[in-house]
Formats: C-alpha cells, sequence, structure tokens
C-alpha cells in the first residue's frame, strides 16, 4: 500500500523537480541546492590504498546482490580476538570496502583485534529489490555481515561478545543504527545466521547523521537537505534539495520509518559507548543556525550526545575547538573499549 501511495507522490512531484533551474540571478538557496544536485553520480575513481593482504577477501554474506561482500584480516593470537567493522561511507549511494587502506586497518591488528571491511548494496540497488524503505537494504546487510561474522567464531578464532564498529558519514550512520537497534537476532530461524546477535560492544564514528526526520533537522539545521533518498526519493536528476523536499511533504506517511531508521530514536539505557567525532566542524555548532556542512555538522552529535546522557549511556564528542582529550581518537576509542578486561 505505502508502496503505490509513494508511486503516486512521486509521479505527482517529478514535473516540478525537472523544471526547477537555476537562473543566471539564483538566490543563494538555489546556488546551495545546485551545489548539491545528483549526489548519486559516480565521483571520479581513486586508486584503492595499500592495505595487508587479507586472510580471506571477498566472503559473500548474502546472495541479492554482488555488493553482500566483506574483508576479512585475522590478528595473531592464541586466544579469541575482538574484531572490528570497518562500513564504508559515500551517502549510501557509492564507496567500497577497499577504500580502507593499511592505516585504517593495521593499528587493529597490532593491538590484537581482527578487522572485517564490508559492502552493502546502495540505495539505487534497494530500490531495485524493492526494498522498502531503501535505506534498509544498506543497513540491514551490514546486520547481516556482522551475523556471518559472528557465525565463523570459532572457525576465524573471534571473541563474539567483543565487536565494535565504525564509518565515515553514511556508514557511521549505519554503524550507529548497529550499535543502538535492539537485537535482530531470530533464535528460532532455520537460518543460523540469522539466529546470531547483531548487537555490538561499541561505536566509534566520524561526521554520523544521527537523525533521518526532515522536521527534526531543519529545527536543528535550517539549510538540512539529507536524508530523502533513504526513504525512496531519489530519481535520476533529482538531487538532495528535491529529495529532502519530497521527504518533508511525505514525513508522516513514513514516520514509523524514520524512527526505525534514525539512530537517535532507538537509544535505551543498555547501549554500548559511543564515540562521534566531526573533524569537519569549522564553527560552533549552534542549535538553530545554517551549518556550514550540514550533512556532516557536529550538532548531530551534540543531540545524540544529550539522548545518551539521558539514557546514562557512556557517549564522547570530539570536534575541532572541543577535542576529546581521553582517548583522542576513533581508533584509540575502539582499541580501549574491546581490549578492555
Amino acid at each position: 500500500m505505502i508502496r503505490s501511495l509513494f508511486a503516486i507522490v512521486v509521479l505527482a512531484a517529478l514535473p516540478a523537480c525537472l523544471i526547477a533551474q537555476e537562473t543566471p540571478k539564483a538566490s543563494p538557496q538555489a546556488k546551495a541546492k545546485a551545489a548539491a544536485k545528483a549526489p548519486g553520480k559516480a565521483a571520479k575513481k581513486k586508486a584503492a590504498p595499500e592495505r595487508p593482504t587479507p586472510t580471506v577477501a571477498d566472503f559473500a554474506y548474502g546472495q541479492d546482490s554482488p555488493r553482500q561482500k566483506f574483508d576479512f584480516w585475522q590478528a595473531k593470537s592464541d586466544k579469541p580476538t575482538p574484531v572490528v567493522l570497518l562500513i564504508h561511507g559515500g551517502g549510501w549511494r557509492g564507496g567500497d570496502k577497499s577504500g580502507y587502506g593499511t592505516s585504517a586497518i593495521k593499528p587493529y591488528l597490532d593491538a590484537g583485534i581482527s578487522v572485517a571491511s564490508l559492502n552493502y548494496r546502495f540505495i539505487e540497488q534497494a530500490m531495485a529489490d524493492k526494498v522498502e524503505p531503501p535505506v534498509k537494504g544498506s543497513v540491514g546487510d551490514a546486520a547481516r555481515a556482522l551475523q556471518t561474522i559472528r557465525s565463523k567464531a570459532k572457525e576465524w578464532n573471534i571473541d563474539p561478545a567483543r565487536i565494535g564498529a565504525t564509518g565515515g558519514s553514511a556508514g557511521a550512520c549505519t554503524s550507529l543504527w548497529l550499535a543502538l537497534h535492539d537485537d535482530l537476532a531470530d533464535p528460532t530461524s532455520d537460518d543460523p545466521i540469522a539466529q546470531q546477535s547483531t548487537k555490538l560492544a561499541c561505536a566509534a564514528v566520524s561526521g554520523a547523521q544521527t537523525s533521518l526526520d526532515p522536521k527534526e533537522l531543519r529545527e536543528w539545521m535550517p539549510n538540512a537537505i539529507y536524508g530523502g533518498h533513504a526513504f525512496g526519493f531519489a530519481a535520476p536528476g533529482r538531487g538532495r534539495p528535491e529529495e529532502f523536499d519530497l521527504l518533508i511533504a511525505n514525513r508522516e506517511k513514513v514516520l514509523p520509518w524514520i524512527k526505525e531508521y534514525s539512530p537517535i530514536e532507538l537509544v535505551s539505557k543498555d547501549d554500548p559507548p559511543i564515540f562521534l567525532d566531526y573533524p569537519n566542524q569549522k564553527t560552533a555548532p549552534v542549535i538553530g543556525e545554517n551549518q556550514p556542512d550540514p550533512t556532516h555538522s557536529a550538532i548531530y552529535g551534540v543531540k545524540l550526545l544529550e539522548k545518551l546522557k539521558e539514557a546514562g549511556v557512556e557517549g564522547v564528542l570530539s570536534y575541532p575547538g572541543h577535542k576529546d582529550e581521553k582517548y583522542g581518537s576513533i581508533q584509540a576509542f575502539l582499541i580501549a573499549k574491546l581490549k578492555a578486561e
């Protein structure tokens, strides 16, 4: 039913989106919209960084897409090792597990922590697969990868109770979703992988979006434009501002999805420690003011930290001018938490 409603809304909105073009005397708002056009277009490919040879490469954790694969590096240890999941960013529309190089992998291996870097379906691929909402394809794939890794605990010398996640931007949002969501394990399933837990021991992320609620985001940052694609409002030639406008117009219809996939909606007292880093924050994050980078603003972290404190969950927020002094970095936080006795 909701799919048919989406079709009506999107078809009705399409002509307006196609004819909305920037004129020579465009306003600052129009210029900002033009700059954010076509986020799904593939960026120029960069050469993959050097990295250690994986213990297991391109391990398939699903059968729905060639993107459902991860690489795994097993740390040398006589005892079962913790694991760090590396979940790449790219707006759930780009990026690849090969983007993590030696500097992102070796410090964990040196600390006796195994590493997995995973791919997952993009929004457009999930839409083609008729996943509703499309973001479920991206974050659900990450959950399945986590369960698959846990199912290999004995074979790969893993401690299934000590798994953390990290990522940037959309990969950060996915990491937080895994950390804060109720366990998706299904003990009654005939699938042994589905029986595995999806809970994390910790998460440490960079530039995370903590809410996908357009109303809330515009209250936090009037120039917010990120999130419409997550709920099916992506289309060829349509940019983030138009996607966001459609999300605002249809917010009440998709509100259950917004609450299910916004990390801030999932906070509870039994959640693991969270580290939030916003290295691109160039000004003080003031609620209610436009942000230089509203998609990766520290305001996301400020608001999640409030929620974590209310629930009694350890949360650490770091950004330029407000640096965390206890841990100092994402890697140090994950190593400290996963190696704690």
